[in-house]
């Protein structure tokens, strides 16, 4: 059972930022967009009834300021009434900071990843054939690619030589290559938020947590603000082919996103995402604890290439979208029998922090068996009608 309280949970300045988010209104029987502060939350709906319209102000920190706001609540009593299994539905708790953004992920930005896919490719979505791929694979390629740039010279001799040795592989060919792997992660408004269950298909016995930064990019493309994320991954569907992408990906409560969106402003920009930490800690009920770093510094491609391949002439997103940035995290430390690595078991929490963003925490669940998703956008349209937003 997750406990959420502000000061385990906001960045590590609190609530000097530009924090804001969505918290379930039960007495509008719907959602809300609201700016955390110091002595607590206040309601943005009137102003902004959805957050994508806020993100596609000009300068959004002097209009979240610039507001007439009504407190709800303070942060404290809506975080201990947001775990499901504790949650009052007579009273507000929060949602994932994000709404009629399209919900769009990088993958195999990061050199240590991108070999764990190579090996997840060979292993054909087997754990206990990955430990000698692995050994292969590094033979090979070597397991430090982070100064490799995609696209450069030295990246299209090194294909050369690995077609020549049977060794390339399509992971490679979005590590390396000219385009980078962007795919939509999930439907629009189906992610989860922090306390709520993630959700594992029920069919995968070889999963792992992803954690990202996840980017909050307007209509225009502008980078608006950040927030964390888990994009849960399966590696064996995905190793068993990658044509299984949408059920490695997509399932229902698969796309955790949180704390709260943190806006860039005057103290918090893009420059502190590229070298930004995060920690990630697994924690079992066997006593099995896993913790990891990634360091956004090593990643592959700059997060400005990143969002102008994902809105590019060939696409737009009129409502915005959010973009997991990918994750070098590589699940290598074994669970339970040696050489078949990590997987998680039911009820693991896997908690993900950054000391600018925050921590996103979730409980791991059979996604069947997680909240299912209800309130889709025909739901949030009569909600926002009916309340006289729109």
């Amino acid at each position: 059972m997750i406990s959420l309280n502000a000061a385990s949970v906001l960045p590590d300045d609190g609530t000097a930022g530009t924090l804001v988010g969505r918290v379930w209104l039960p007495s509008a029987g719907g959602p809300a967009v609201v700016a955390v502060r110091e002595n607590g939350v206040y309601d943005l709906t009137a102003r902004f009834p959805t957050m994508s319209m806020l993100a596609e102000e000009a300068d959004p920190v002097r209009a979240i300021r610039e507001v007439p706001v009504t407190r709800i609540s303070d942060l404290d009593s809506i975080l201990r009434n947001t775990p499901p299994d504790s949650r009052d539905l007579g009273k507000p708790w929060l949602l994932p900071p994000i709404d009629l953004q399209v919900l769009k992920a990088a993958g195999v930005t990061f050199a240590v990843s991108m070999l764990e896919r190579m090996i997840e490719e060979r292993a054909l979505g087997n754990p206990s054939a990955a430990a000698k791929i692995r050994a292969e694979v590094a033979r090979l390629v070597g397991d430090d690619l982070s100064k490799l740039k995609p696209s450069s010279p030295q990246a299209m001799r090194l294909k050369e030589v690995l077609i020549e040795q049977q060794a390339w592989s399509q992971y490679l060919e979005v590590g390396i290559g000219r385009d980078a792997e962007v795919f939509t992660k999930a439907p629009v408004l189906s992610s989860v938020g922090t306390g709520m269950d993630a959700g594992l298909h029920p069919k995968s016995t070889w999963n792992n947590p992803e954690p990202e930064v996840v980017l909050a990019v307007s209509s225009r493309g502008k980078i608006v603000g950040a927030a964390l994320g888990n994009d849960v991954n399966l590696r064996d569907f995905e190793g068993r082919s990658v044509l299984l992408l949408s059920k490695a990906k997509d399932n229902n409560a698969s796309c955790a996103i949180g704390l709260l969106l943190r806006v860039f402003d005057r103290a918090f920009s893009l420059d502190d995402i590229r070298k930004m930490d995060i920690a990630m800690t697994v924690t079992g009920n066997d006593g099995f604890i896993l913790e990891a770093h990634s360091s956004m510094c090593k990643i592959s491609r700059d997060p400005e290439d990143l969002v102008a391949q994902t809105l590019e002439p060939a696409h737009q997103c009129p409502d915005g979208f959010v973009l997991f940035l990918g994750t070098m995290f590589a699940p290598v430390k074994d669970r339970d029998i040696a050489g078949q690595g990590f997987t998680h078991k039911r009820d693991d929490i896997v908690t993900i922090k950054s000391s600018e963003l925050g921590t996103l925490v979730n409980r791991m669940r059979p996604s069947d068996e997680c909240e299912h998703w209800t309130f889709g956008l025909t739901a949030l349209m009569k909600n926002l009608a009916a309340r006289r937003y729109l």
